[in-house]
């Protein structure tokens, strides 16, 4: 298969090229800038901006896939024109990958990322791929992002909203931020602990939207988290124990609203999250086990 993907040179785009290599498809990256150390056999680069019109549009119809992972990070302070760039960055990017697979003679798939933060924030539900979205910022941002992408629907593609849960691997994501904190001893429980807190190893993550991009039977929304619901508080004991370090200063939202501004009651707050589409289709997870997988991370983590 012939792969466009959008946003390839982050953290997560990095684990899916390494995955789309070893399945044998071919990739071609769409970066800002030439970008030699992202060209191997099977991969090439496009220059161009995914925020504006330009020639590689063009590119979408020799594609079978079009991936996209353009987004602006959420982890900064949430001003009012930061929330602006994240609404208008995921949005913007996708609204020109419809409009450049509308004029494709063959309709590639589109598989769109998106989040787990499209749910409403609750302690007690659990929600699935059929649960209505939440109220808040993040929730209204994903559901803007996805009724964008289910767009290219009316012209005849087929269309998958990956809603990716916070992501675990060595090296990268959350976790190069918050281990390096943990080390030091000065971990902890954000607030009370007790909201839920999604989750996927990278792995899982590149082989599940690897099989959203070939299994035609997969559309629309997709939850890409692991079967196991867990509290912040849970995970903050398994990092822990995985560091071997004690996690005994909790951190108030009233610093991380000094820190980060709204982005504290998404920090705060979470939503318990079923992949009920991936258990359905017998997607068998490598990483169930939070323990465990934190255990693996942290004994091959570089920091």
């Amino acid at each position: 298969m012939r792969i466009l993907l959008l946003g390839g040179t982050g953290f997560i785009g990095r684990h899916l090229i390494a995955h789309f290599h070893e399945q044998g498809h071919q990739v071609r990256i769409l970066s800002r800038s030439v970008r030699p150390d992202l060209k191997g056999s099977n991969t090439s680069v496009l220059v161009g901006n995914p925020l504006q019109s330009g020639p590689w549009q063009e590119e979408v119809a020799e594609c079978q896939a079009v991936v996209n992972l353009v987004g602006r990070s959420i982890m900064d302070r949430w001003t009012s024109s930061v929330k602006k760039e994240i609404l208008e960055s995921r949005v913007q990017a996708t609204r020109l990958v419809v409009q450049a697979m509308e004029q494709a003679k063959e309709k590639p798939v589109l598989v769109n990322a998106n989040a787990t933060g499209y749910y409403p924030f609750s302690e007690s539900e659990v929600f699935d791929e059929q649960s209505p979205p939440g109220d808040h910022f993040l929730a209204q941002v994903c559901l803007a992002w996805q009724k964008e992408a289910l767009s290219a629907q009316t012209h005849g593609s087929r269309v998958v909203v990956t809603k990716f849960a916070p992501v675990l691997a060595a090296g990268g994501g959350m976790l190069k931020q918050v281990i390096p904190i943990f080390k030091k001893g000065l971990g902890g429980r954000i607030g009370s602990g007790q909201q839920p807190f999604p989750w996927i190893h990278v792995r899982d993550l590149v082989r599940a939207v690897n099989l959203a991009a070939t299994d035609t039977t997969i559309h629309g929304p997709v939850n890409v988290c692991a079967p196991e619901l867990i509290t912040n508080a849970r995970f903050t004991q398994a990092l822990a124990q995985a560091l071997k370090r004690p996690a005994i200063l909790p951190v108030p939202e009233f610093a991380l609203r000094l820190r980060f501004g709204d982005l504290a009651e998404t920090l705060t707050k979470g939503q318990a999250v079923r992949p009920t589409v991936l258990q359905d289709q017998g997607f068998s997870f490598a990483h169930t086990d939070i323990d465990q997988t934190l255990k693996d991370i942290c004994m091959k983590n570089c920091y």
